[in-house]
């Protein structure tokens, strides 16, 4: 059986974790840590310091805020605990000095994106970047989203530049109108990324290839927080048997 403690457990996502967490047979809610928490049927604590020396967990899974995460990783990572990430908001670098807190044989898995879908999603754009010049990604998500782009957009923007030998010749950041700039969106490894924060999403993303007389758009929505619970369940049954840092949920799907 392996014991879950829940960082966030009183927001959406974390509610989302508990509820799958506590519906499997393979584990169960040792414990949930947030400030802002409530009692509930588990030990709760309100730091992740308090957690670490008042209860006994394999895993723990974060869906805080990106003002908190690191904080979270800094003490559970030392302690030896195995951790699922899907707070976004952490660069590549953050995450890396992060795992080499770490003892040997703990995991930091981080996942830009749970859902299966969007992983697939991802993969597909990868296996298109090389054959068109031009690729924008947007990405629709609720307006009280914390961190904008979306680590899900980065990640892919990041996919798409690797995959090619080449950087679009024309984002069109140099068209952008005096005094209206960010007109474009920002560019991340030479892909322009747009991010749209509104009411009556949760989370939807859009990629758009394009070369002469053709255009590819791959899309995924997600409208409801269910959607990532078999993803973090996955996570959850397969980082005791990784070490250090391990990015995307494809490493336990492909």
């Amino acid at each position: 059986m392996i014991k879950v403690a829940v960082a966030g457990y009183a927001g959406r996502m974390g509610s989302a974790v508990v509820d799958a967490v506590s519906a499997a047979d393979d584990m169960t809610v040792a414990c949930g840590i947030d400030p802002y928490g409530k009692a509930a049927v588990f030990p709760t604590f309100t730091s992740i310091a308090d957690a670490v020396n008042g209860c006994e967990f394999d895993v723990l899974v974060d869906f805080t805020a990106p003002n908190v995460v690191a904080g979270n990783l800094e003490v559970a990572l030392p302690a030896g605990v195995d951790c699922v990430v899907g707070t976004t908001g952490l660069s590549n670098e953050k995450l890396e000095e992060l795992s080499k807190l770490a003892p040997e044989g703990t995991c930091l898995f981080y996942a830009p994106n749970f859902t299966t879908g969007a992983v697939l999603m991802m993969q597909f754009a990868k296996a298109a970047a090389p054959f068109f010049p031009e690729a924008e990604v947007i990405e629709f998500h609720h307006c009280n989203k914390k961190d904008a782009p979306s680590g899900t957009a980065v990640r892919t923007a990041q996919m798409i530049a690797d995959a090619r030998d080449f950087e679009s010749k024309a984002p069109g950041k140099e068209t952008e109108i005096e005094g209206y700039e960010g007109a474009r969106g920002t560019l991340v490894d030479g892909v322009p990324v747009h991010s749209v924060r509104s009411m009556g999403y949760v989370a939807t993303q859009e990629v758009i290839f394009g070369s002469m007389g053709q255009t590819l758009s791959i899309k995924h929505d997600s409208w409801d927080r269910t959607s990532y619970m078999p993803g973090v369940l996955l996570g959850i049954r397969n980082v005791g048997d990784l070490e250090g840092l391990v990015i995307g949920l494809e490493n336990f799907m492909l």
